[in-house]
Parts: C-alpha cells; structure tokens; sequence
C-alpha cells in the first residue's frame, strides 16, 4: 500500500503525528519534542526527540539493567498501541512497526510497514 497521493499526504502526516504524540503522553505522560515524517513507498519513518521520564533518568544511574528492560517493554507497549491506533483512525493495514530509542540523546526512530 503506498500513501504518496498529493492530496493525502499533508493530512497523513499530520494525523500520524498526532497519534505518535497522543500514545507517547497516554504511556509517558509527556509528548515528544519534535517529530519529522519520512514516507517511502509502503514505509513511513518518523523521526522523534522525546523527554526522558525523570524517574527512568534517576534509576538508570544505580540500576542501568532495569532501565534497560523497562525501556523495551515499554517501546513494546507503545509499537502495540501505535498499530491499533493507525489501523483504527487511518484505515490502514499495517504488517509491522519498528521502533529502537537512544535514552542518552532522547532521540528515537520508528518504522511503520504498511502491508502491500
């Protein structure tokens, strides 16, 4: 599935990082910084600057493992309601999402696979 239409684009990425912002301050209480969105055929990559939750920034110092596991659990939460949310609002059918976020720089990527 391709979502290059001219007149369809504008209002997807503004949808798409609507909902983005949306789940980040439903898990983390906060929104992201900046988001810019990249769309290449059947992929979308957003590109984000978050705000790292105080607590994980304080725990990481003495307990770095946990830190660790909580970030990707809670990148699992976000990935799983960031595919419904897309799947409910934008009619899409997306095949999988990527996610992977730098805690020291704050920055985050995230591939969306839209199924063909």
């Amino acid at each position: 599935m391709t979502v290059t239409s001219s007149h369809f684009l504008p209002t997807f990425k503004k949808d798409l990082a609507h909902i983005y912002n949306r789940i980040n301050q439903e898990i983390y209480g906060v929104g992201v910084k900046k988001q810019r969105i990249e769309i290449f055929d059947d992929r979308v990559i957003i590109f984000a600057q978050h705000k790292r939750v105080q607590a994980l920034t304080m725990l990481s110092k003495n307990y770095n493992q946990l830190t660790i596991s909580v970030d990707s659990a809670l990148i699992s939460e976000f990935k799983s309601l960031f595919k419904v949310h897309i799947e409910q609002t934008l009619h899409l059918d997306v095949k999988t999402i990527l996610k992977d976020y730098d805690p020291v720089t704050e920055e985050a990527c995230t591939i969306i696979y839209l199924k063909e």
